[in-house]
């Protein structure tokens, strides 16, 4: 015990100490990386955005995160971090920064975060670079310039480990049972995704705290229990509620929280055992074009310029659509196939991995000469806690049928802490002359440094042979060097150490700038020179121009096009068995192709949807950083022909309009904070609505436009059918925009419905 005070006592006195001056400037890559330029994405992701704006209107909505403002549908995540992006827009008014404002200071607090946690076991250069690390892992600032969950959730969770680490020194139970607490709140935020770190947290409690068995059994027990009661509160009171007193569960099959969170959001992201037509069916591994969840739909119409429609009209008919950079060998939304090397494939890779290598050597020097019984120091104790966060996550995303790349961040702070860890303990082995471990800083660093070569060969056409050439050349020089300078004391050496970080960190770095130079995805985020497109993969050989990022392609509601399809356009699945197609469609080798019997077997569909123009994005282009980010995936710009006309004729009924899904009502939303009802949810699948509640709905006056584009019809078809047999038709010139800049999408093609029922 009195040596538990003493590092109390030693923590507080360090706490007295002045800032240390190398953490200044890290803190300013991670804030420059984090904030610089969010004021240029409006509306960011508009998804979320609509709900905070449906959310600032009143406590009914704030509570239950309602897409809405009717209170119709909840958005697909617990409600934790939309709480703070809404009080941050009630402070500095309704902005897209405003909202991603939270997600990138939370970005910036897990730099200082890990800093802390490493520094105090490992010391302050590892503290150092662990912090450096973390702030140029690319995928981080990636994410945390947009108002998606993960980069709050990450920061809740070292916040976690922070309580968790003190609980062990001072032997207090109460920061255990806070450490657990958090976790529970964390699940507030993402649901499983928060419990990943579990494994971590049991290991390093039970290795490193020195109580009997007894009480390390009931505190655990505990503390979990507690855990569980924090997660479960709000899905308890949510679920508990009548049905007809709150809004329906956002992309749940039973209207249930619970459902939600082991289901959609839980179990079937392992086995992407998820659909969008209401239904489950199993996604092989080989084709995941066909990818499992309604989360996909997020990301289909991404935009081509005209030209590139021009090309590709060029091409054959039964041309497969490639996922980016060139295969279909990446997966959807390059997320790569399943197996042990998943992470070293295109697509994740250069999203997390660019240190791994070094990583692995780090963890064989750490562990170097550990007994399995012990006894441990407290490096080996905490390097068990980081390793047993990290071969979990890995392996999860290793073997999972469904995620996208930015929810690789849960996997940047055990990289970090290695990275910084490691690379004191290898350079001090190095310098001791300590036998074979003496080798694993040159081959760590020869090892990265070939594995960043990989990383970048694909980008060769975008950022020149040079830098590549550079890092691999650089690597094999440093590793020469300090391997023939092994045997040699002096200040040339310490230079040697400072070369290598800088070799191995540069295109880190780079990658990381990727979404302030070449514009960002607030949709589906991911770095890389093709950032804006948000498929963080390799660009092809054919460049696109990309407008805007994200559901670029869309046109808002009503508005027409004067761009004719191609053979590479997206078109909606009709029950065609065709193959690759996304939810709807069944497999064919992975290829993208039309449904209903279309010619154009090049092809890519949106489920129900109509076709468009709109290919998968190839490639970056550099026009996109000088252009001002819509909304980072849905179109949030309006049809104002359309919005006058519903505004105009509207008698007192609640809702603006209806329509199939989320990504035709969101930017009206957001555009007049006026009730706007998404009938199947976010994706146009949730079973919400019936033909006898829609006509009470109808009789009550509450709707009575209808804007249906083919998008979503899963689990809803016998509503959109009795709609457009019970309806009169709106002549398209009394609302359709004919903007010929207005880019083709599935919502642009649509029908405007008025239903009166006495």
């Amino acid at each position: 015990m009195k040596h538990m005070n003493s590092e109390v006592k030693e923590e507080r006195t360090a706490n007295k100490k002045r800032i240390d001056l190398f953490l200044v400037p890290i803190v300013l890559i991670a804030a420059f990386l984090n904030l610089f330029k969010i004021w240029t994405d409006e509306y960011a992701n508009a998804y979320y955005t609509a709900a905070v704006k449906s959310m600032l209107q009143s406590f009914h909505n704030f509570f239950y995160a309602s897409f809405d403002p009717g209170g119709y549908v909840t958005i697909d995540k617990p409600p934790v971090v939309f709480w703070i992006q809404t009080i941050s827009a009630k402070i500095f008014g309704f902005h897209g920064w405003s909202v991603i404002l939270p997600q990138a200071l939370a970005g910036i607090g897990s730099v200082l975060l890990l800093y802390v946690l490493v520094k105090r076991t490992f010391g302050v250069w590892a503290g150092r670079f662990a912090a450096l690390a973390m702030a140029l892992t690319p995928i981080v600032p990636a994410v945390s310039r947009t108002n998606n969950i993960d980069s709050m959730l990450v920061f809740t969770l070292l916040v976690a480990t922070w309580m968790l680490f003190r609980a062990v020194r001072t032997a207090k139970f109460g920061w255990v049972l806070a450490a657990f607490a958090m976790i529970g709140v964390a699940f507030n935020m993402k649901m499983l995704q928060a419990y990943m770190v579990l494994p971590a947290f049991y290991v390093f409690y039970v290795v490193a705290t020195k109580i009997t068995w007894k009480k390390k059994i009931a505190f655990l027990t505990t503390a979990t229990a507690l855990m569980l009661a924090v997660s479960v509160s709000w899905a308890v009171v949510v679920d508990s509620t009548s049905a007809d007193k709150r809004p329906y569960m956002g992309s749940s099959q039973t209207n249930s929280v619970l459902e939600l969170a082991f289901g959609y959001n839980g179990i079937n992201r392992l086995t992407g055992n998820t659909s969008v037509t209401g239904s489950s069916h199993k996604q092989p591994a080989q084709t995941q074009q066909q990818t499992a969840s309604s989360e996909t739909k997020q990301n289909s119409n991404s935009s081509a310029d005209s030209s590139q429609s021009s090309n590709q009209r060029k091409s054959s008919s039964s041309q497969k659509m490639q996922a980016p950079g060139g295969g279909n060998q990446n997966g959807m939304f390059n997320t790569g196939n399943p197996g042990p090397f998943r992470l070293f494939q295109k697509g994740l890779s250069d999203q997390i991995s660019w240190l791994l290598p070094f990583v692995i050597f780090s963890i064989v020097g750490l562990f170097a000469g550990v007994k399995f019984k012990g006894p441990y120091t407290t490096k080996q104790k905490e390097s068990l806690f980081w390793l047993a966060w990290l071969l979990p996550v890995a392996v999860f995303f290793s073997i999972a049928g469904f995620f996208h790349q930015y929810y690789l961040i849960m996997l940047a702070p055990p990289i970090a802490a290695f990275a910084g860890a490691g690379a004191v303990a290898l350079w001090s082995m190095y310098k001791q002359h300590n036998g074979w471990k003496s080798w694993l800083l040159p081959g760590g660093i020869l090892t990265t440094a070939a594995l960043q070569v990989y990383i970048m060969s694909p980008y060769v056409s975008s950022i020149g042979v040079a830098p590549i050439a550079g890092v691999g050349a650089l690597g094999v020089i440093l590793a020469l060097v300090l391997a023939v300078r092994k045997q040699r004391k002096n200040s040339l050496t310490n230079y040697l150490g400072a070369a290598v970080m800088v070799v191995l960190l540069a295109m880190p770095a780079y990658w990381a700038m990727t979404p302030i130079i070449y514009g960002g995805n607030s949709m589906l985020p991911s770095a890389g020179p093709d950032s804006s497109s948000g498929m963080g993969g390799p660009p092809s050989s054919t460049a696109t121009n990309s407008k805007q990022s994200g559901f670029n392609g869309m046109q808002p509601p009503g508005s027409s096009s004067s761009n004719s399809s191609s053979n590479n356009q997206m078109q909606p699945p009709s029950g065609s068995s065709n193959s690759g197609q996304m939810p709807g469609g069944s497999s064919n080798n992975g290829q993208m192709q039309p449904s209903s019997g279309s010619s154009n077997s090049g092809q890519m569909q949106m489920p129900g949807g109509s076709s468009n123009n709109s290919q998968m994005p190839n490639s970056f282009s550099s026009k996109s950083s000088s252009l001002k980010r819509k909304s980072g995936g849905m179109n949030a710009e309006v049809n104002q022909k359309l919005l006058n006309y519903l505004t105009k004729n509207n008698t007192g009924e609640k809702y603006l309009f209806a329509t199939t899904d989320s990504t035709s009502a969101a930017p009206y939303i957001i555009k007049t904070g006026k009730p706007v009802m998404a009938m199947g949810g976010f994706s146009g699948s949730d079973p919400i609505l019936t033909v006898s509640k829609l006509k009470a709905m109808i009789k009550k006056g509450e709707v009575k436009y209808f804007y249906l584009s083919g998008m979503g019809k899963g689990g809803q078809s016998d509503v959109i059918t009795w709609i457009k047999e019970n309806s009169k038709e709106i002549p398209s010139s009394k609302w359709q925009s004919t903007s010929s800049s207005a880019q083709q999408g599935p919502s642009g093609n649509g029908t405007l419905y008025e239903i009166t029922l006495k």
